[in-house]
């Protein structure tokens, strides 16, 4: 006999604009057009220490030079952090602000913990505060399990209309604290692997990674263009983001994370 299906995780919907305005206000108009798409009308305030607010709706937001960027749910707290992709000196950064074993020569590497490290602390609610930069993140973002640097994101929609489906897995086949994955084995990169690294024969699959010290929170890095590094958090469970990007939003992708996660897009 079939048994009910449970009720279907809610998604996190991401949306992401190039943009010749202020970075900023674009930031926070690109929010709130994706919390009216979702039903909420209710005013965008913020809290004391600058964090954005829209009554029943988890949020985040983020710009950097020509570029804005949302994240909304009603699946829990969510961050977003967007930087572009630049060749600078990193080795004395990381040696001053990352733990020993995140220490990188690399700026993409450099990019990728920065990037997660501000989404984790936007999805905790207090950013970088506390030590937020020595905050660890999964190995893998750092070259863990194996000596390799991660590898950028490819982009995953052509931004002409088309749907691109994509897998984000964390945890290996049997989910986050499923069957598939031992005790202790959260952030393993034998079972979690950088966002843009592949999935022997699974086409393109991105992996998510759930955060060692914070496991309630998984991380991924989702490729919207080559000079962009993009990450996301949110709670461990989420099977679906929902992807819109584009000048005008004309792209949408979805794909599945092992819990599973799927990123899905217009």
């Amino acid at each position: 006999m079939n048994q009910p299906a449970g009720p279907t995780p809610e998604p996190v919907h991401v949306w992401v604009s190039t943009t010749t305005d202020n970075p900023r206000d674009a930031a926070h108009h690109l929010l709130r057009q994706l919390a009216n798409s979702l039903g909420h009308q209710a005013p965008l305030t913020h809290t004391p220490t600058g964090q954005p607010l829209i009554e029943g709706l988890h949020i985040s937001l983020t710009h950097t030079t020509g570029v804005a960027a949302a994240v909304a749910t009603h699946a829990g707290p969510v961050g977003i952090d967007a930087e572009l992709f630049r060749d600078f000196p990193v080795a004395e950064l990381s040696r001053r602000w990352f733990a020993p074993t995140e220490a990188t020569n690399t700026p993409e590497t450099f990019l990728h913990l920065w990037t997660a490290k501000e989404a984790v602390g936007k999805a905790l609610g207090r950013g970088l505060r506390g030590n937020g930069l020595s905050r660890p993140m999964p190995p893998a973002l750092a070259g863990g399990g194996g000596g390799k640097e991660p590898s950028a994101p490819e982009p995953i929609a052509s931004g002409d209309g088309g749907v691109d489906e994509r897998k984000l897995v964390a945890g290996g086949d049997g989910g986050v604290g499923g069957a598939g994955e031992a005790a202790g084995a959260v952030g393993s990169p034998r079972q979690l692997v950088a966002g843009g690294d592949r999935v022997p024969g699974e086409g393109g699959t991105l992996l998510a990674q759930v955060v060692p010290s914070e496991p309630e929170f998984a991380v991924v890095h989702v490729g919207v263009r080559p000079d962009l590094v993009l990450a996301l958090a949110f709670p461990v469970g989420v099977t679906e983001v929902v992807l819109h990007h584009g000048t005008a939003l004309r792209s949408t992708v979805r794909s599945r994370t092992s819990f599973p996660v799927v990123v899905r897009g217009s």
